[in-house]
């Protein structure tokens, strides 16, 4: 906790989804969100009846918005800073210090919605990984839908192996194996896991898959070109990200991958 106490003092992660490719992140996650929301509502719920938890929920980007929607949600978020930038916003949000591997204030078939949008990020075992997906499933109603995000072993061996010149350094440090898997530990902040990974703790959670999306596909590979679009430009290949979002062949290459489950 301490190495993600220091990162996120440093860095600033309202900014990020301020980006251009983390606007393709934000609009294609939320998409999917609003979709599971607009079946509830079809359902006969009202927003204030619909029950959201934001776990890892930073500086509020997903939980505050909804909220102003009239949803109900409770974000629950590690890093003191990031959880006073979110209630320095003074929105509805119930929210508290926290992590996802013990949301013991939260009650067991409470919610509609989970969201672990950061938490897998900084999780380095399958262990901890799936105590994260069972906390999850233990809040969640049953029929609820849990969202799950994760960060791409190709992209971390493109960006930051090849990319930035560290692949020699990481294979001297056995960071990464003969097969390019990466191995991470707590310094290194930040987890990357492969398809078959994902595919591994849905199987082992019990949680049944409604469907596996990148919400960012080629955006981080793309920043400096992304910033030389037009607007309209720039709308377009939003649109294009959303038609090509689910396609397998492209999902594992991306650097964010979401698993859409249901308890």
């Amino acid at each position: 906790m301490n190495y993600l106490e220091e990162h996120y003092n440093k860095f600033f992660e309202e900014k990020r989804l301020d980006s251009r490719h983390g606007q393709v992140e934000y609009c294609l996650t939320m998409k999917y969100i609003k979709k599971e929301l607009e079946a509830l509502l079809l359902d006969g719920k009202t927003p204030s009846e619909i029950k959201i938890a934001d776990i890892g929920a930073g500086t509020g980007r997903y939980a505050v918005p909804l909220s102003q929607e009239g949803y109900e949600v409770w974000a629950v978020e590690p890093v003191q800073h990031n959880l006073g930038v979110m209630k320095a916003k003074k929105s509805k949000v119930n929210c508290m210090k926290g992590n996802a591997l013990k949301l013991k204030k939260l009650p067991n078939d409470t919610f509609d919605i989970v969201l672990l949008l950061g938490p897998m990020y900084h999780l380095f075992t399958m262990e901890d990984k799936l105590q994260a997906l069972s906390e999850a499933k233990r809040i969640c109603k049953p029929g609820g839908v849990i969202f799950v995000a994760y960060l791409m072993n190709e992209y971390g061996v493109l960006t930051y192996g090849f990319k930035e010149r560290h692949i020699l350094e990481v294979q001297k440090e056995n960071r990464l194996d003969e097969n390019f898997v990466c191995s991470s530990s707590e310094k290194d902040l930040y987890d990357y896991v492969r398809i078959e990974k994902i595919h591994a703790l849905q199987e082992a959670s019990g949680l049944k898959r409604k469907v596996l999306f990148t919400p960012d596909g080629p955006a981080n590979y793309m920043r400096p070109f992304l910033n030389q679009l037009s607007e309209e430009e720039f709308q377009e290949f939003i649109r294009y990200v959303e038609s090509i979002c689910e396609r397998g062949e492209l999902i594992g290459a991306a650097a964010h991958t979401v698993d859409v489950l249901e308890k």
